[in-house]
């Protein structure tokens, strides 16, 4: 009868663990794009406005962000939707933090897009 486990190449099982020990000893996650391409970070569309509002808030008034943008006459006022502007003060976050995965959650009220957001006068941040 056969083996019910497929006996694993020791071959694959060498280069794992070299890969594994030339990494530091940890795999890194990757923020799953590739070199040079831009992200950023935008309202998750289904977020309600209450939550819109917190998260401009938080970032605006409790983290010291200049938003500036989103202030009216600022080139991103418009449209003066709280899903317009928690877009621009989400992705300012993200961009100045690192541009991490965890840098823009908001509570699972945010997502990271790699087109740039950016329209008519209102450029959208972008740090590589």
């Amino acid at each position: 009868m056969a083996h019910p486990f497929r006996v694993v190449d020791p071959i694959l099982i060498l280069s794992l663990l070299l890969l594994f020990f030339n990494s530091g000893g940890i795999l890194n996650p990757t923020n799953a794009q590739a070199p040079g391409q831009g992200s950023w970070c935008i309202a998750r569309p289904s977020t309600s406005d209450e939550e819109l509002q917190r998260n401009i808030h938080y970032i605006c008034n409790e983290q010291g962000i200049d938003c500036s943008l989103i202030n009216d006459g600022g080139s991103c006022f418009n449209p003066n939707t709280y899903m317009n502007h928690a877009s621009v003060a989400m992705n300012i976050y993200y961009q100045n933090f690192g541009r991490n995965y965890w840098n823009c959650d908001f509570g699972n009220t945010a997502v990271i897009v790699v087109t740039d957001p950016s329209y008519d006068n209102c450029k959208f941040e972008f740090s590589q």
